[in-house]
């Protein structure tokens, strides 16, 4: 069996956004339970965990649906390539590639059991 050259690189997660109606209560929710600071951006909210450990993610409005999500993000060296990968193995494309203003790209996918993800990196 060939490996895909990000299997070999390795695709680490290396987000996540946490999808909602109301980013002003599901903020104050994150804040009260966990702790979390929270980072005004221009789209979304970047959240800081408190922590050096895990990784960096976002709560964000998107003002349409899907209202709640939450969204993990998986590292690739290319975004198209990625997305013409999944829907050859029997994930489907949703939306992008987009870019996310910090010089690369995102889309989102399905995989084969219709679970929705992230994927960034270069276009």
């Amino acid at each position: 069996m060939k490996q895909d050259k990000n299997q070999m690189k390795g695709s680490p997660v290396v987000r996540f956004d946490i999808g909602c109606q109301s980013s002003e209560a599901t903020q104050a929710f994150y804040i009260e339970v966990f702790g979390w600071k929270m980072n005004p951006s221009q789209h979304t909210t970047d959240v800081d965990t408190n922590s050096t450990e895990g990784i960096p993610g976002s709560i964000t409005s998107l003002g349409h649906e899907p209202h709640q999500y939450i969204m993990i993000y998986i590292q690739v060296e290319s975004v198209t390539e990625s997305i013409e990968s999944i829907e050859a193995h029997g994930g489907k494309h949703h939306i992008g590639p987009l870019p996310t203003g910090k010089g690369d790209f995102f889309a989102w996918v399905h995989d084969p059991g219709g679970n929705m993800l992230g994927i960034v990196g270069g276009e």
